[in-house]
């Protein structure tokens, strides 16, 4: 049975080093204790009890630790970077004829008109949303201009 124990600590091992994020490290641990109760020469009863209670134990002891380090450590995609910043309108937003693009972020993005005007080149945006590679954005007025 150790060998068992000791192929599985290895599988849930490699498992959690290809895999993003934390699956199964907890059974990794599980595994090396029950690997030490089967060197022990103990049951295999003793040896699955172990595995479980030293698995949830990991998992109850490093998953919040894993949540508050992880805690403000987003790191925002293209979209996350763009929603709500402003943009400059390089080509007039036209839904109808479905033209449009803005210029923010140092990209040139596809836009459309989130409430259907005609955007002219030239004007102040905010982006509203991203529906695929497409900026869907409102006209800002003068007024109300942020600076991105």
């Amino acid at each position: 049975m150790m060998w068992l124990w000791l192929c599985a600590a290895v599988l849930f091992g490699v498992v959690e080093a290809v895999t993003a994020g934390l699956v199964s490290v907890w059974f990794a641990a599980g595994s090396v204790g029950a690997f030490f109760a089967a060197l022990a020469d103990l049951s295999v009863t003793v040896q699955l009890v172990i595995f479980a209670v030293v698995s949830a134990a990991a998992l109850a002891v490093s998953r919040p630790l894993a949540a508050r380090l992880g805690r403000g450590q987003h790191v925002p995609t293209n979209a996350d970077r763009v929603l709500g910043r402003t943009a400059g309108v390089t080509e007039d937003i036209d839904n109808d004829a479905a033209t449009g693009a803005v210029y923010v972020d140092g990209k040139t993005w596809t836009a459309r008109s989130a409430g259907g005007e005609v955007i002219p080149a030239g004007s102040r945006v905010e982006i509203q949303r991203m529906e695929g590679v497409k900026l869907f954005v409102k006209k800002i007025t003068e007024k109300a201009e942020v600076v991105s």
